[in-house]
């Protein structure tokens, strides 16, 4: 059996998204098999992330500077804006390399059952960005859930005083996708927002 030292790595190695106790163990083997080419490397990543990160004043962001490396680029479209729930979702929709515009993280999205109040969330200073003019749409990238629409719903209420286009992400079909293999919601939302063949 492994030292308390150890026991108390792969603990919390399990405690990751993705990782349960079996995979944890794995990775800490491993870590310490390859020490200098895995472990070392590893602490040193994680000592500087835990020494430099922050969050970006301006859109919610995680980075290593304030403000963040996407809202300090000249070359990003601030006429442009992408409302996103968490950090994870700005994050896949900036792999994509789609989306020149910025962005504003929420922190979250409504939600009843959980107590999620629209004052827990970062509406308010989206709200001022938006009424510091420059901004021409609003694209609201809620999750294709029922708090994510709530909440998308409730943005676009907060936003329409002022003149910005307001969007959303299409939902419906996924690339690929056969009809068989997908749930009735997806299908129902494929069937609403049908459009001419070009």
């Amino acid at each position: 059996m492994a030292s308390s030292e150890i026991d108390a790595l792969t603990q919390a190695l399990a405690r990751l998204p993705g990782l349960g106790p079996r995979s944890a163990r794995r990775a800490v083997l491993h870590l310490l098999k390859k020490r200098e080419a895995s472990l070392t490397p590893l602490l040193h990543a994680l000592a500087l992330v835990d020494e430099r990160l922050e969050t970006c004043s301006t859109c919610g962001n995680v980075d290593t500077a304030n403000p963040c490396s996407i809202c300090a680029d000249p070359r990003r479209d601030g006429r442009a804006l992408c409302v996103v729930e968490e950090v994870a979702d700005l994050w896949a929709l900036e792999r994509s390399r789609l989306f020149p515009g910025r962005f504003h993280v929420l922190g979250g999205r409504l939600s009843a059952l959980e107590g999620i109040r629209p004052e827990d969330l970062t509406i308010d200073a989206l709200v001022g960005r938006i009424g510091q003019g420059g901004i021409d749409e609003v694209v609201l990238a809620m999750n294709a859930t029922l708090e994510g629409q709530t909440t998308a719903h409730y943005l676009a209420e907060r936003i329409e005083r002022f003149p910005v286009r307001v969007t959303q992400l299409a939902h419906g079909l996924p690339v690929g996708g056969e009809l068989d293999y997908l749930d009735e919601g997806t299908l129902a939302q494929a069937l609403r927002a049908r459009r001419p063949v070009a």
